[in-house]
């Protein structure tokens, strides 16, 4: 563990709409308030888990920063897998579901209090196909409408929204997944098979409601049909679920399959197409800073 007074920032600076550079100095001013040191890393698209395990070595800090969206979070996670380092995040991406799942919200000052406080939960990591998951995967529709979204030059939830439009009409649903999980195989039909660390996505549809993010476990969903009137309940919070709109296996390792390849994302990102996806609980932890109850 570091014994230094120095905090590294990592920062992706075309993550959502946010003025980075004022941020940082936001953030800067926060952390010197703690007497504490800021060294800040700005992510470019080259290299850049090199590079950031390169600064994580040289600064050698007592806390690591990491202002951006899910997926600049999970690419850091990835880094720290064989580290007690402590994480803090700053959310500032396009959609932060991460940081939404575990309350990590407000103003600046209120970000900095969270990711510089002693207060911190072990979450689980997956790994799918080897890669690391965070927070929400899936096959299905969700995935088609990211990949839409990243095509799109509209950003935020209005180009979400728009991307909706194309991926309902163009995408073939519903799918066949077949789920091996717990020693039993089965089959489901529907047009979204989810696999869950956290309980909801950055636009705040809820999911799976009761999943934990330290429990040693994940939920494996399926979505069976395109019911506008119970996806309006998961945007509001809702949690009480139809069984004949979504099905659930809790379990700490899945194989999912199916006939042809599907839309695929992990975390916000688009991973391409996949007919099959293993899943497991890593052994390794990621420590971090969440608010105070």
């Amino acid at each position: 563990m570091a014994t230094t007074n120095k905090i590294l920032l990592i920062v992706n600076p075309i993550s959502g709409d946010r003025d980075k550079d004022k941020m940082i100095e936001e953030i800067r001013e926060h952390v010197q308030q703690r007497d504490m040191q800021l060294v800040v890393h700005k992510t470019d698209g080259n290299n850049d888990a090199e590079k950031i395990t390169q600064s994580i070595k040289e600064t050698n800090p007592a806390r690591l920063l990491v202002a951006g969206g899910d997926g600049t979070v999970k690419m850091v996670a990835e880094l720290l897998e064989d580290q007690q380092l402590p994480l803090g995040i700053i959310p500032a991406g396009s959609a932060n579901g991460l940081a939404t799942n575990l309350g990590i919200q407000g103003d600046m000052e209120k970000l900095v209090e969270i990711a510089l406080d002693d207060h911190f939960i072990i979450m689980d990591i997956l790994l799918l196909n080897d890669t690391v998951s965070l927070h929400i995967a899936d096959l299905g529709l969700n995935a088609a409408l990211i990949k839409n979204y990243e095509d799109s030059r509209i950003r935020g939830k209005l180009g979400y929204m728009l991307s909706a439009i194309p991926t309902l009409s163009k995408t073939e649903y519903p799918f066949t997944f077949e789920i091996e999980a717990n020693g039993q195989k089965t089959t489901e039909e529907g047009i979204l098979l989810a696999i869950a660390n956290a309980n909801s996505f950055g636009t705040g549809a809820n999911i799976n409601p009761t999943g934990k993010v330290n429990d040693g476990q994940f939920e494996v969903l399926v979505f069976k049909k395109l019911d506008f009137i119970e996806i309006a309940k998961t945007l509001y919070g809702e949690v009480e679920m139809d069984p004949e709109f979504v099905s659930m296996v809790r379990t700490k390792e899945a194989t999912i399959t199916s006939a042809k390849e599907i839309a695929f994302q992990i975390d916000g990102e688009y991973m391409g197409e996949s007919n099959h996806v293993k899943v497991k609980l890593s052994d390794k932890k990621l420590k971090v800073a969440v608010p105070r109850s």
